[in-house]
């Protein structure tokens, strides 16, 4: 099957739409019947994500009121598949308009080109950022159940905006902890200083990119495969499928490339009878398979590639232009990307338990 559109095994979200189209979305299939849909928490994470929330995101006004349309009844889920459809209600594909035959830098303009012969140059079509909303609307479903039947939460929070750093060992945080700031970010101190940096950015037209971490707790220990269906490995395909990421790492990441192996083993103990590792360099994931410690990673997204810094790129001509992009666009992405993090955390965690 050529499921280019498609995320999962047992559990399958497929998305669907553009970001100046009439409607955008995702339908999940494979979800247990029986389950009390709360509409609310989905459209709470939703509410997170959407643009227009923060004077540090888009000015785009979206409301990403969700309707859910099929695979639910009497508030149930009913194991069809469950259609999310959100409405892009402030789409203006004439913004767009001036850059019909430019490629933009760091954009999947040319790429897309290449692939398929056409593009939709409205905000970048397919390949927009806003096609996330189904994501995050099918994740967080999956949020909710795991909570609630298996006690695994999702918590992930801003880590690093530019060379601003969070400090100190990876924890889990609550989601009013976490947006109790607008950058997402769990210290009120580190926050602002994320913020006044964002702020600078916006100011000089520029751009900043940034680091989320993620924690998720109660996974028991045992799920995953050793091979190529390792729970690293779906966790790393679904990570490096958001728009700007360009990073991902587990545990102890990259730093321990450069460390011995005395230093990063997680040596093992008893508690209550049960292994359990003394340290956490593994991220809670060893051979792809959980330890029963909580999985911790890190998402790196690039800084957002419009910016109205003037550019030197080409047109469909071969003519070299200058651009200096206009229109709505975040000067820093990672803040709303929190949800989208969350939510993928959550399909990849529940197709192993479907």
């Amino acid at each position: 099957m050529n499921a280019l559109n498609t995320l999962g095994k047992n559990l399958r979200l497929t998305s669907y739409g553009e970001s100046h189209g009439e409607v955008i979305g995702a339908i999940l299939d494979g979800f247990p019947a029986g389950f009390e849909l709360d509409k609310d928490f989905i459209q709470k994470q939703l509410s997170r994500r959407k643009p227009g929330q923060s004077s540090l995101s888009t000015p785009r006004k979206e409301d990403d009121e969700v309707i859910i349309n099929s695979g639910v009844f009497e508030g149930k889920t009913t194991g069809a598949p469950i259609h999310f459809q959100i409405k892009n209600n402030n789409a203006k594909p004439k913004d767009y308009s001036h850059l019909k035959d430019v490629y933009r830098p760091s954009h999947a303009d040319y790429t897309y080109e290449a692939r398929y012969g056409t593009r939709d140059y409205r905000g970048g079509g397919r390949s927009s950022a806003r096609v996330t909303s189904g994501w995050v609307a099918g994740g967080a479903l999956l949020q909710d159940y795991l909570l609630k039947k298996k006690a695994i939460q999702f918590g992930a929070y801003v880590k690093q905006i530019g060379l601003i750093k969070l400090k100190g060992k990876p924890k889990f945080y609550s989601q009013e902890e976490v947006d109790a700031e607008i950058v997402r970010c769990p210290n009120k101190e580190i926050a602002s200083q994320m913020i006044a940096e964002i702020e600078q950015a916006k100011a000089e037209k520029d751009s900043l990119g940034g680091i989320i971490e993620c924690v998720i707790s109660g996974v028991p220990a045992g799920i995953g495969n050793p091979v190529f269906d390792k729970l690293s490995a779906a966790l790393g395909l679904a990570m490096l499928s958001i728009n700007a990421v360009k990073g991902f790492e587990l545990g102890g990441g990259f730093e321990m490339s450069s460390r011995r192996g005395s230093e990063v083993n997680d040596e093992f103990e008893l508690v209550d009878g049960k292994p359990q590792t003394k340290s956490n360099n593994s991220g809670g994931i060893q051979g792809g398979i959980s330890n029963g410690m909580d999985i911790v990673f890190r998402v790196a997204f690039k800084p957002t590639a419009t910016i109205g810094v003037a550019q030197v790129t080409v047109n469909t001509s071969g003519k070299e232009v200058k651009l200096e992009a206009i229109g709505r666009h975040d000067p820093c992405v990672v803040p709303r990307a929190v949800p989208i993090v969350e939510a993928m955390a959550a399909l990849v965690i529940g197709d192993f338990f479907v």
